[in-house]
C-alpha cells in the first residue's frame, strides 16, 4: 500500500481554501462590499478559509508618497475586521484579510488579520520585509513587522500567513512552516511596470511563481497566493498592471489552480493534508537541515 493510500486511510484531512482575485476601486467602503461578495461565492462552493488580496480596501496607494494616504488606515481590531467578523461568523469560515493598520500615530503595518468562525480575530501578523522600488515605495508608509513570524490551529489544519514581499524570502516560508504552518497564504499585491512589461513581464512573473513554489517544495506545505488584477493608477502617472494569477500549489510544488491575467475570480480547491506528511516524509528536508551550521544566516553578508 502506498504512503498516501495509508495516510488516507488513517483519517483524511482534506480542507477547502478560497482564494479572491479583485479589482480594487477607489472607494474603500465600496471594494469592502465587493471583497465581502466574493467570500460569500467561496463560501458557497464550499471553503472553509478564505483568503483576500494585499491591502484589498483601496487601490495601492504605495505608488506615491502622499501624507494623505495615511487616512486610509485603521487600528486593528477595527471596523473592518469587525465586519470581516461578522461575516465569517455568518458563514462558519476562517477569513484572512490583509489590512493597513494604524498602530499609533506615526506608527503604521501592512497587516495580516486571521479571523476565526467565531467572528473573533486568531491572530495578526505583520509584514516583516518592506520594499523600497519605483511605485513600491512602502517604506514611506510601514514599519516592519514585529511580531514574528506566526502560525495558528484552524480546525484539523495550521496555517500562516505572510504578505506580498515577504513572498521572496525563503527563511520567512521556513520560519513560518517550523511553526507547524501546512498552508502559506501569501495575500499579494503585484504587477508589471506598463513599460517594462512587454520585455520583462514574462520573467517577472514566472520568477515570482516559481520562488513560492519552491517555498512550497522545500516545506512541504501548501503555498495558497491571492492577487489583484487590473490597472490602477490613483497618483497619476503610468500606474501598474496588476498581474492576477493567483495560485495555489501543493507540496510537491505543482500548481493546482491558476487564475487568469485579467479578470476578477474565486479560486476554491481541496487541499489534501495528507500530502503534508507525505512530502516530509519522502523529501526530509527538514529532517536533513544542519541547524548547527546556520549561525552566519544572521549576519548581513561575507565576513
Amino acid at each position: 500500500m502506498s504512503a498516501r493510500r495509508r495516510a488516507r486511510g488513517a483519517g483524511a484531512r482534506v480542507v477547502k481554501i478560497g482564494l479572491v482575485q479583485m479589482r480594487c476601486g477607489h472607494d474603500p467602503g465600496a471594494n469592502l462590499r465587493a471583497a465581502m461578495a466574493h467570500v460569500r461565492t467561496a463560501a458557497r462552493r464550499g471553503a472553509r478559509i478564505v483568503c483576500l488580496p494585499e491591502l484589498f480596501r483601496s487601490q495601492y496607494f504605495c505608488q506615491a508618497e502622499d501624507h494623505d494616504n495615511f487616512a486610509l488606515a485603521e487600528a486593528v481590531p477595527g471596523p473592518t475586521t469587525k465586519t470581516l467578523g461578522t461575516l465569517a461568523r455568518q458563514l462558519g469560515i476562517v477569513i484572512v484579510a490583509s489590512l493597513f493598520e494604524r498602530r499609533a500615530a506615526g506608527i503604521y503595518h501592512n497587516t495580516a488579520a486571521v479571523l476565526g468562525s467565531d467572528g473573533r480575530i486568531l491572530g495578526t501578523y505583520r509584514k516583516m520585509h518592506i520594499p523600497d522600488d519605483p511605485l513600491y515605495y512602502e517604506k514611506f508608509y510601514f514599519t516592519p513587522g514585529d511580531l514574528g513570524f506566526r502560525a495558528w490551529a484552524v480546525g484539523a489544519v495550521t496555517i500562516g500567513t505572510l504578505v506580498c514581499w515577504d513572498q521572496w524570502y525563503p527563511e520567512a516560508a521556513r520560519l513560518t512552516a517550523l511553526r507547524g504552518a501546512e498552508i502559506l497564504f501569501y495575500p499579494t499585491a503585484i504587477g508589471w511596470h506598463p513599460g517594462e512589461k512587454a520585455e520583462h513581464g514574462e520573467t517577472q512573473h514566472a520568477a515570482w511563481e516559481t520562488v513560492q513554489r519552491a517555498h512550497a517544495i522545500a516545506n512541504g506545505v501548501f503555498v495558497a497566493v491571492p492577487n489583484r488584477v487590473g490597472h490602477e493608477a490613483p497618483a497619476g502617472g503610468p500606474g501598474l498592471d496588476f498581474w492576477g494569477q493567483s495560485f495555489v500549489a501543493d507540496p510537491a510544488g505543482r500548481v493546482l489552480v491558476r487564475a487568469s491575467a485579467d479578470r476578477e475570480e474565486v479560486l476554491v480547491v481541496a487541499c489534501d493534508l495528507a500530502a503534508v506528511e507525505t512530502a516530509r516524509t519522502h523529501w526530509p528536508f527538514l529532517r536533513d537541515r544542519r541547524i548547527d551550521a546556520y549561525g552566519d544566516i544572521t549576519r548581513r553578508f561575507g565576513d
